[in-house]
């Protein structure tokens, strides 16, 4: 499956995630066919003033157009962001 990275303009603001393709993540509401505190994996991250990703979750649905309002970073997502956090 082919994979793309973000356009290096692309800076997430302050209040946004900053996931890549392949991090970790879990609904944190209801979705479509998706539960809330489904597991999944970041298969695609893109936009320039709006971050969102397509993620695959554990059950196999697969949503487009996710950002904080409906996923947080889970494993060493969570990890590597609050760590850029606590720099910034």
């Amino acid at each position: 499956m082919p994979t793309w990275k973000p356009h290096a303009l692309a800076k997430p603001h302050g209040d946004q995630l900053d996931l890549r393709v392949r991090d970790m993540v879990v609904a944190t509401v209801d979705l479509p066919d998706v539960p809330n505190g489904t597991e999944g994996r970041v298969l695609l991250a893109n936009g320039f003033n709006w971050l969102r990703y397509r993620v695959q979750f554990a059950n196999g649905v697969e949503i487009g157009d996710l950002d904080g309002r409906h996923i947080a970073p889970t494993g060493r997502a969570a990890k590597r962001l609050a760590k850029a956090n606590r720099r910034a």
